[in-house]
């Protein structure tokens, strides 16, 4: 019984009572993002967000990026998500991590690349021996920002 009551003291502890906001966080996740919510990909796992000034960061781990990027329209249908006209490289080392002060959870490891949109970026771990391959799975910083 006693360890039932601190399951849901912990959860009170969390911003909205939602174990995957980080602390700071001003709204829910969906009150942000609306829709685009949806577009985390089903099998994302490890999700921390933070929220502030009507935009947020999200991090999370997961094995569909190319399907993700196509949904969140970064990347067209059809389009390799490694066209070079779509994604940018970013200076993350191998082995390097970069997280956000406000965001909780694990950081992107280096080497990253960037796709960046008029309302949502995506910063996606790619693979230390291929430049065309991502992780597997692939831990993602997707920051959403209003328009």
């Amino acid at each position: 019984m006693g360890g039932t009551v601190w399951l849901f003291q912990d959860e009170l502890f969390h911003p909205f009572g939602d174990s995957r906001a980080c602390e700071g966080s001003e709204v829910p996740l969906s009150d942000v993002v609306g829709a685009a919510d949806a577009a985390i990909p089903e099998d994302a796992t490890d999700i921390h967000y933070v929220t502030r000034n009507g935009s947020a960061q999200v991090t999370f781990v997961s094995r569909r990026m190319p399907d993700f990027l196509h949904r969140t329209g970064l990347v067209p249908y059809g389009t390799s998500v490694f066209a070079s006209r779509y994604r940018s490289k970013y200076g993350l080392g191998d082995g390097e991590t970069e997280l956000p002060a406000e965001l909780c959870g694990s950081g992107v490891r280096g080497p990253v690349m960037t796709y960046d949109g008029s309302s949502v970026s995506v910063m996606v771990e790619r693979s230390p021996f291929n430049e065309e391959s991502f992780r597997r799975p692939a831990r993602a910083l997707v920051t959403y920002r209003t328009p």
